[in-house]
């Protein structure tokens, strides 16, 4: 009996290890998106399109692009997934910075 009473407590703790896990994920995506999001603005292919094919399709994701001259500024803002409702972590948010690409054909 004394083990059952327990069990709440164990439960609590295996949903906070999870929930920190998924604040981790989010902030790794964030930090892909960003990056993926700059990229792809650098190449004028829009930071939108960019930071949302280089995050898991399960999360939700905005970008927002600045140039800064030479090179282009892109702030991206995942969403946290809670486990518990009531529980609400905020966005994870990262920025990355890229220079433009002003070539017209491709490298080699």
């Amino acid at each position: 009996m004394e083990y059952l009473g327990f069990v709440p407590i164990l439960l609590l703790v295996a949903l906070g290890a999870i929930q920190l896990g998924l604040i981790a994920y989010a902030g790794q995506q964030a930090g892909t998106a960003a990056r993926a999001g700059a990229r792809a603005a650098s190449l004028d292919l829009g930071a939108q399109t960019g930071c949302a094919n280089a995050v898991s399709d399960w999360l939700s994701a905005s970008c927002s692009a600045s140039r800064l001259g030479d090179e282009v500024e892109v702030t991206a803002t995942v969403d946290i997934p809670s486990l518990v409702p009531g529980w609400d972590f905020g966005p994870a948010t990262r920025t990355a910075v890229m220079p433009i690409d002003h070539s017209d054909s491709p490298s080699d």
